[in-house]
């Protein structure tokens, strides 16, 4: 791997530049504390006294908040809400972390994705997650919010560099929205970036994809146990959707870019030691990546952006973001 410090410097400090729209499944995460307080008479389960909630966004809500923390607001999303409470929330949650919401379209069949959790703790103990409720509709969107959608990105597309389609299969990507979406893109020359964990061949014609070990194994339908494998996977995966490049990441052994014409970097982790929390660190690699990308630099740069981005979230609990700042700081100690 060629790593040039002065180009990830350049590179980092101009992720505050570049707009970026974010098209999928918007979520929000409830996590609720509590005290344990005592076993409740009316069933064998803890009753816990209220601490606190607090409001976080998740799944393509969560790559937005990334992208926002680092370019200073310069966000928009596009996606589906129910007519409750949740949608509420998830608006309020989303305008305080500065992102556009005007795109979201409301429909009353529908749950707004959330998932709460709730915790608990005692004076001696660490928190302990005690169960997770999951609201959500996963059948794909109508085709009244199909078209209301497609509209949206119609207006939205024109006014953005960069275009990240985040799919956790909640119903909101469509075959038609992401086509037309990747149309649209392409039409006005804009990056388009794909996070998603299965049906990666839907995605063509985008710039590049960001899947994880896991899903690039069930949609190439081989196993991966080496550098040899993880060409092959690369490769059938340019072939099949004619991206420029595939971003496959590896977890604890770092990522893997796969280019055209048999180009392949292999990038390693940057932080092994002070894991605390990998949840949403798949948003933010894509988030960042997307930035840099818009930003100028090259695939394999602007990988090792999003891997730095990683390295620093992982240190968090919960869904979390990081800053140009930090992000220059941890160049620094490389």
């Amino acid at each position: 791997m060629n790593m040039d410090k002065e180009k990830l410097v350049s590179y980092i400090k101009k992720l505050a530049e570049p707009k970026i729209l974010v098209v999928g499944d918007l979520a929000i995460d409830e996590m609720i504390y509590g005290d344990a307080e005592r076993i409740s008479r009316e069933a064998p389960v803890l009753i816990l006294q209220h601490t606190k909630t607090k409001l976080i966004l998740g799944g393509a809500s969560n790559a937005a908040n990334n992208a926002s923390s680092l370019n200073a607001g310069k966000v928009g999303v596009v996606g589906v809400c129910g007519d409750d409470y949740q949608a509420v929330q998830l608006k309020e949650t989303l305008a305080n972390a500065g992102i556009d919401c005007s795109y979201l379209v409301t429909d009353s069949q529908r749950k707004t994705t959330t998932k709460t959790r709730i915790s608990g703790s005692i004076t001696t103990s660490i928190t302990q997650q005690i169960v997770r409720i999951d609201r959500q509709t996963n059948a794909p969107v109508s085709k009244i919010t199909e078209d209301k959608i497609i509209n949206n990105i119609e207006i939205a597309i024109p006014m953005y560099d960069a275009v990240i389609l985040s799919d956790y299969h909640i119903g909101t990507l469509t075959k038609k929205i992401v086509e037309e979406t990747i149309k649209l893109a392409n039409k006005y020359n804009k990056i388009v970036v794909v996070d998603a964990q299965k049906n990666l061949g839907l995605y063509k014609g985008v710039t590049s994809m960001t899947p994880n070990l896991p899903d690039t194994e069930k949609n190439v339908g081989f196993n991966i146990i080496n550098d040899d494998d993880l060409k092959k996977a690369g490769d059938k995966l340019l072939s099949e959707t004619k991206a420029k490049s595939v971003l496959i990441t590896c977890g604890a052994d770092g990522m893997f870019v796969v280019q055209p014409k048999k180009v392949y970097t292999k990038i390693p982790v940057f932080n092994k030691s002070e894991v605390f929390d990998v949840t949403g660190a798949g948003d933010t690699v894509t988030a960042v990546y997307t930035l840099a990308l818009a930003a100028g630099a090259d695939f394999v740069h602007a990988a090792i952006i999003g891997n730095i981005a990683a390295s620093l979230v992982v240190r968090q609990f919960g869904c979390a973001t990081t800053t140009i700042n930090d992000l220059l700081d941890a160049v620094n100690k490389l």
